[in-house]
């Protein structure tokens, strides 16, 4: 098959982008598409141009659809529109996810006060961060160890991920709701929190009862924190927060679980 000479048409271009983002399993930059095309296929001082005209036409061309073009951290994909996942959703046996208020917490600190060490998430909270709370959110690639502080025993800066905002439909921190928002999405899961006890180890759950006695993301005070990432003897620690079960698609994640903006 002998290879184009000749700059590829707009219509054409369109098709070989929309081709791109759907078979891709996760967003597409601009450089990545651009990078799909030789030099005589598209002229390469205008090639960014050209992808981003294509992307407006199959952002518009998608209005009238169950589907939408959606930029989020690092790159544009395609999406089921959030008004349809209670119907979608049911394309899965397996329900998503549901994380405690104690892992949610802890990540909303950890986004919106970033660095923040271990210790300074639990001098907030006033109860201890479990092991198992920090290990699911580097698992989820939600975020990272960005450094170490200049103190004794140097713990480790974590801070958010591009990933964390892909997973939640945002493009950037900036979109991120007030704090004050998020405390009221979180409210509710104290009292699911408590009905999850009932069939935990007691170790844990006494905990976790610790926990929702002391937490809130508000409260700066509670219980002291005697290194630099706490001593667990000294504080009450959160149980076991690891979702049961494997992770779903992350696509499917993204349908199902609220968009904080909407």
């Amino acid at each position: 098959m002998s290879e184009p000479k000749e700059p590829l048409a707009v219509a054409q271009l369109r098709k070989i982008v929309e081709a791109a983002l759907m078979a891709a399993d996760e967003p597409l930059s601009v450089n990545r598409l651009a990078a799909l095309f030789r030099a005589e296929e598209l002229e390469a001082e205008q090639a960014r141009q050209q992808i981003r005209e294509a992307l407006d036409q199959l952002a518009e061309g998608a209005a009238a659809h169950g589907y939408e073009l959606k930029q989020v951290a690092t790159g544009y994909r395609f999406q089921i529109r959030q008004a349809l996942s209670p119907w979608v959703s049911r394309l899965w046996q397996e329900k998503p996810p549901r994380y405690s208020r104690a892992l949610l917490e802890t990540l909303a600190l950890i986004v919106y006060k970033q660095p923040v060490t271990r210790a300074d998430i639990e001098h907030i909270r006033g109860v201890g961060v479990s092991q198992s709370i920090m290990r699911t959110l580097l698992e989820r690639g939600w975020i990272r160890v960005l450094g170490q502080r200049e103190v004794p025993g140097r713990p480790n800066l974590y801070g958010s991920t591009r990933a964390f905002l892909d997973y939640f439909n945002l493009k950037s921190l900036n979109e991120l709701p007030s704090l004050q928002e998020i405390e009221k999405l979180i409210e509710p899961l104290a009292d699911d929190d408590v009905d999850e006890m009932a069939g935990a180890e007691p170790e844990a759950a006494s905990g976790a009862a610790a926990d929702e006695e002391a937490s809130g993301l508000g409260d700066a005070g509670g219980a002291g924190v005697n290194s630099a990432e706490g001593d667990p003897a000294t504080l009450p620690s959160d149980g076991d927060d690891a979702p049961e079960g494997p992770a779903p698609d992350p696509m499917a994640n993204v349908v199902q679980l609220p968009n904080p903006k909407r």
